[in-house]
């Protein structure tokens, strides 16, 4: 019996090296559209960092003039919102893209974008790593999509 149990824990502590190891990736994806039309929309989003650091640089699709990677912070008069450059991902942890915080901004979102649609986005990292993930879209009074 003990020689069983011990095969037995052995076998386990072998086959964890053979786990797969987390890859970067995108998930939780949504786009929330303006309330005035011809104002940006803002995508939202979060990223799970693979087993290196990473530098996400640019978020696109095709469905917008222009996108810029921005982040949103409170102040003592209120709230500032600036562009940023890259975003850093640090191995093995997550970096939200949520309301009051960073976010992508969609600038000139094509008029056949509507609500309960999805847009495609294409993530691009410094190392030229590239994810395309899809995001549900919502209008500018609904609430945010369940679990993000």
């Amino acid at each position: 019996m003990f020689r069983a149990a011990a095969a037995l824990a052995i076998a386990a502590a072998a086959l964890t090296g053979c786990a797969p190891e987390k890859q970067l990736s995108i998930s939780d994806a949504w786009v929330r559209l303006a309330a005035v039309e011809g104002r940006p929309a803002a995508a939202y989003f979060t990223i799970h960092g693979g087993p290196q650091d990473a530098t996400l640089v640019s978020v696109r699709t095709d469905m917008a003039v222009r996108t810029e990677l921005h982040e949103s912070k409170a102040t003592q008069g209120g709230m500032t919102m600036d562009a940023v450059d890259q975003v850093p991902v640090p191995a093995l942890q997550q970096v939200q893209f949520a309301p009051g915080g960073k976010h992508a901004m969609l600038f000139n979102v094509n008029s056949a974008v509507k609500p309960g649609g999805s847009l495609t986005f294409i993530f691009t990292f410094a190392d030229a790593t590239r994810i395309q993930q899809n995001a549900r879209v919502i209008a500018a009074g609904d609430p945010a999509p369940a679990g993000k």
